[in-house]
């Protein structure tokens, strides 16, 4: 049924008056007649009964005309909720983030509540390697992780931040006033490593691979606060970015940054390569506004 011709006849029968509803269109007389033929074709049965410049509804016309004014009602809510939408005063957005991530997300959750309130968020937290997984499927939109991304998923990323790693120990494990540690100087060294499925020990097992040893790795967890509690131990050292370092209390904790060379803990938006939403394109550009103010703070 052709949307433009049940307008012209709501209109017509609104106003009970071809004239009248013609010159509500902006349109001449002749037109809105055509139309209101054209939409009773379409139905197979009349839908006025014209009596001089009296009109009346058949059966058919009533429901016609009854039904008529919700489905415009509907296409007029329709158009205003996607201007809505592009004007990013209305929709939604589920966004996968790992939970390594999420301490870095809080700032950025808030500074888009306050710019955005009529866009509503769904947070999924899993696993770097499970979120990119549902981004190439399409089950996400939207997601993070830290870099690189599995190459096989043909994923577009977007680097927001990048934070160095450092070697967390129990207190006097290193010399003391040294604030940086070479990389090689790991190999004979236990070590206490998230799993992994996590990205950040990807990362790590690449640069062991890069520098020519295989790691001694004392013990795995998927909890980065159990590292701590591990590496606090003396059962090895923990090797995490530079955000968590910043939350600890270090009394009991020896930390140095790892340089020569410095492994990076690069976090990234991901997105499959296709449609981002007005609310996604919104997301990624308040982490890039909150996070690069962090990282030049």
């Amino acid at each position: 049924m052709d949307i433009r011709s049940l307008r012209y006849f709501v209109e017509t029968v609104r106003l009970n008056s071809f004239t009248q509803a013609a010159e509500a269109l902006h349109v001449t007389q002749s037109t809105i007649s055509k139309m209101v033929r054209q939409l009773e074709s379409e139905v197979g049965a009349p839908l006025l009964i014209r009596d001089g410049r009296k009109l009346a509804l058949t059966d058919t016309g009533r429901v016609v005309f009854e039904r008529g004014q919700e489905m415009l009602a509907t296409m007029r809510q329709l158009t205003l909720e996607v201007r809505d939408t592009q004007a990013l005063r209305h929709g939604s957005l589920a966004i996968g983030i790992p939970p390594m991530i999420n301490l870095l997300v809080t700032p950025v959750l808030k500074a888009f509540r306050e710019r955005h309130p009529g866009i509503t968020l769904s947070l999924r937290e899993d696993t770097g390697q499970a979120i990119e997984r549902q981004v190439a499927a399409g089950e996400l939109e939207i997601g993070m992780t830290v870099l690189p991304a599995a190459p096989d998923l043909n994923l577009v990323s977007d680097s927001i931040a990048s934070y160095p790693i450092w070697a967390l120990a129990r207190a006097g494990t290193f010399p003391k006033h040294r604030t940086t540690l070479r990389f090689k100087v790991l190999r004979d060294m236990p070590l206490v490593l998230l799993k992994d499925d996590f990205a950040l020990t990807r990362t790590l097992r690449r640069a062991f691979d890069e520098a020519g040893f295989a790691p001694k790795i004392a013990a795995q967890s998927g909890q980065w606060d159990w590292l701590l509690a591990m590496a606090s131990a003396g059962l090895g050292v923990a090797l995490l970015p530079e955000p968590f370092i910043n939350r600890l209390a270090t009394e009991r904790l020896d930390a140095i940054r790892i340089v020569e060379p410095e492994v990076s803990w690069q976090v990234a938006q991901i997105w499959n390569g296709r449609y981002l939403s007005h609310a996604a394109s919104a997301w990624m550009q308040v982490c890039r506004d909150v996070l690069d103010a962090r990282i030049r703070e």
